[in-house]
């Protein structure tokens, strides 16, 4: 197809992926690109869109990011026939004023059961972000909450990513929308109070056998907290019982990822959490999940070229 860029010939890690929920909501897409053997993808940055190939030897694994794994567990040695897989899984369990879409903690527990049984401890990651410090979130609810959720994943996942949240524009415009909806106050809190309350919480979680580790923000760094790569070779290798060599290129300044190809689109996402970073408008991000075609060889539309808009004119 015109104007594609052409897939790379070296294996590639597949990640699904942090500009949107998949397994949540795309599941049956997914499945249909296995089937295809390849996806397409529009740029995010405006560049050419690109190939990405899902056949059998063109993937070295699977990076799932997700809230809600319940419509993809069932297909998961589909997956795992094609290469192993992680799964990045969010569960902070925030009021509904800030997440009002994402399933409840209990039912999130029992997805990682049911990875734990059939796949082991080094399939998830535990993800406990962005921290987000709000007056219906202080300091002392997180601690309790942690403590709580670290008590009944312990021997689920034996990492929890932490990060504070990242007011970027479209985020503080979406939290302010949320706070004055909802009655609550919330605040960007000075790096040193971020690192007390960070390390706070790599210690509950070692208690309970969980490494905590910190997502691109090196600053705060605090005792008890590692970098984390998200995108993890070596958690791939060890599921995968070989080692998949692949160069670490972050996605961002302090990224300390392995290299991948992300196959999700932003704004997509229908979960609505108040503070995400990858959806400019939650009702717009609605409508788009209910016009989504699974058949699809793209996750949204491709954006429109000169070439494109001159053949459907004609």
């Amino acid at each position: 197809m015109q104007g594609i860029r052409p897939e790379s010939a070296v294996p590639a890690i597949v990640s699904a992926s942090y500009r949107t929920d998949i397994p949540a909501f795309y599941t049956r897409w997914l499945l249909n690109r296995l089937a295809a053997g390849f996806c397409r993808v529009a740029s995010p940055y405006g560049g050419a869109p690109y190939e990405v190939s899902l056949r059998p030897g063109a993937v070295a694994g699977f990076v799932f990011w997700t809230r809600n794994l319940g419509p993809l567990l069932p297909h998961l040695e589909t997956v795992a026939a094609r290469a192993p897989f992680a799964v990045q899984f969010t569960l902070t369990g925030y009021p509904r004023a800030l997440e009002p879409g994402v399933i409840e903690p209990e039912a999130a527990l029992g997805q990682l059961r049911a990875l734990r049984r059939r796949w082991g401890a080094r399939a998830a990651v535990w993800r406990y972000d962005p921290v987000l410090l709000s007056t219906l979130t202080p300091p002392d609810w997180h601690r309790a909450n942690v403590a709580r959720l670290a008590a009944s994943l312990g021997g689920l996942a034996d990492q929890v990513v932490l990060s504070f949240v990242q007011p970027y524009r479209k985020t503080a415009r979406n939290l302010a929308a949320a706070a004055r909806r909802h009655g609550f106050a919330w605040r960007d809190p000075p790096d040193d109070e971020k690192r007390a309350l960070l390390g706070a919480l790599a210690a509950i979680a070692a208690e309970h056998g969980i490494r905590a580790s910190l997502c691109t923000q090196p600053a705060l760094l605090a005792p008890g907290l590692d970098e984390a790569r998200c995108i993890d070779a070596e958690r791939l290798s060890d599921l995968a019982g070989t080692r998949i060599a692949v160069r670490e290129k972050g996605n961002r300044p302090g990224c300390r990822c392995a290299e991948s190809r992300d196959i999700g689109a932003y704004d997509s996402c229908a979960q609505g959490c108040a503070y995400c970073y990858a959806v400019s408008s939650p009702g717009a991000a609605r409508r788009r999940l209910q016009a989504h075609d699974p058949a699809a060889e793209t996750l949204r539309p491709l954006p429109a070229t000169p070439s494109t808009r001159a053949a459907g004119a004609e």
